[in-house]
């Protein structure tokens, strides 16, 4: 018996471990949620809908069957911004953070953990890159809520301002996308420069990738220090493969997003239309990064052209970077499957970026990882698409939005029934957990049957 529970624990692994996480947060945060004190109606609220705003919440998404700001109390809120947290920074850094606080010996197994889920290079420095990942979180948001202050405390007081203020800087580093303004999200401040290029920044910054901040940091104050001058372009090559990659495909999407937006929704009456110019270079602009999986918008979902609305699809199911709080399939992905695609097209052999091979196991990961998302897509889209009474445009759109963990809607969430909240609450946790745990278990897998060679034969594609 003790041999076999022995047996029981060398079988979970890090995948394991952070699924479990996850699921127990999910667990506590809708026992709270379900609370008669979680609601500002002082009754208890329906199970379903507690588990699917405790799973938005932890899995970053922003989806919500009720209203974020009219049914949750003050403790509700607090449960909520918690679950976000937790969900950000990741579960196995929360823990970590909690065993260092209280000065207890953070075991190998649990550095193994931590380098997996933060794609860190090794277990040395684990707990100090950890450390300096959650200083550098709360110092963020702080300076996020700081300048969110400005416009929400003349709007609402003291205490409530610092309040708002608070919750939409977590929420948005986090890519959470809740929002406690009401029921059409930011849209009032769709003219406000301080709130726009706030939010914006807080979704790119935790939407990049703690591996990204460390590498960028680090050639910065080389740059600074350095005794023998260089220029930005030197010092952006002295980046890892993996930093470039993200720093070039986020500015790319986010301005090819950009110019679209612009361009297709200019003359859209219900839109950008009536705005000013300055006004349409904000929303466009904030419409280009929100899709990234933050959930925020301050442009009606609804009344953006199809092709918006497929161009704003295409962007949830991309995402954010690895290692950071954003969803979706991940840049670097989309990236290396692009890189690859142009590579056999030119003919090459080799699979190069920036004068660096990609390895192969990097690439079939990469295809791996999109072939698996767009069947569970499919498959989720499928299933919604029978059992909904909406529009296939509308189910497209929300299916995608809760895999990537984006939070965006064109107004079905708090429509769908039992079947269709449940379908997105698997989503939302697939989305946020499932890929990262495939992604986990094929590098742990990586080399096991390296040795075993197999007679080579050709097949015929296209």
């Amino acid at each position: 018996m003790e041999n076999g529970s022995k047996e029981t624990r060398q079988k979970i692994g890090p995948p394991q471990v952070l699924v479990i996480g996850f699921l127990t947060t999910i667990l506590v945060g809708t026992l709270l949620l379900m609370l008669p004190i979680s609601s500002q109606s002082g009754k208890g609220t329906f199970i379903v809908d507690a588990l699917f705003t405790a799973t938005s919440a932890v899995c970053v998404t922003g989806l919500v069957v009720v209203n974020t700001a009219a049914h949750w109390s003050v403790f509700g809120k607090l449960v909520i911004i918690t679950c976000i947290q937790i969900g950000g920074l990741g579960f196995m850094t929360v823990v970590s953070m909690l065993f260092v606080l209280r000065n207890k010996r953070i075991t190998l197994k649990n550095r193994l953990i931590m380098q997996e889920a933060l794609s860190f290079r090794s277990t040395a420095g684990i707990v100090r890159f950890t450390r300096l990942i959650v200083k550098l979180t709360f110092i963020i948001e702080a300076i996020g809520a700081f300048l969110l202050s400005f416009v929400f405390v003349p709007e609402h007081g003291f205490i409530k301002g610092v309040a708002f203020s608070v919750f939409h800087s977590i929420s948005a580093f986090c890519n959470a996308g809740f929002d406690i303004v009401g029921e059409n999200s930011l849209m009032p401040y769709v003219g406000n420069g301080l709130v726009n290029f706030t939010i914006i920044m807080l979704i790119i910054i935790g939407g990049l990738g703690y591996t990204v901040w460390l590498d960028s940091f680090e050639i910065i104050k080389v740059k600074f220090n350095s005794a023998e001058h260089f220029t930005w372009r030197q010092a952006f090559y002295k980046l890892s493969l993996h930093t470039k990659l993200v720093w070039i495909l986020t500015i790319g999407l986010i301005l090819s997003g950009f110019l679209f937006f612009l361009i297709v929704e200019y003359q859209n009456p219900l839109t950008l239309g009536e705005l000013s110019l300055k006004d349409k270079i904000y929303a466009s602009l904030f419409q280009s990064v929100s899709p990234r999986t933050a959930g925020f918008n301050t442009l009606p979902l609804a009344d953006l052209t199809e092709a918006s609305q497929l161009v704003t699809i295409l962007l949830m199911f991309i995402g954010g970077s690895p290692a950071g709080t954003a969803g979706g399939i991940k840049t670097v992905t989309f990236g290396v499957v692009c890189i690859c695609a142009i590579s056999v097209i030119q003919g090459r052999s080799n699979v190069v970026a920036f004068r660096k091979k990609i390895a192969i196991d990097v690439i079939l990961r990469a295809l791996t990882v999109t072939v698996i998302a767009l069947v569970i897509v499919t498959s989720m889209l499928l299933i919604l698409t029978l059992t909904q009474d909406a529009d296939f445009m509308e189910i497209f759109f929300e299916t995608v939005s809760a895999f990537g963990t984006a939070g965006l809607t064109l107004g079905i969430t708090g429509n769908l029934n039992i079947i269709g909240k449940i379908i997105i609450i698997l989503l939302m946790f697939i989305g946020r957990v499932g890929l990262f745990t495939i992604g986990v278990a094929l590098v742990t897998r990586q080399g096991k049957n390296s040795q075993i060679q197999y007679p080579e034969e050709k097949v015929l594609i296209g």
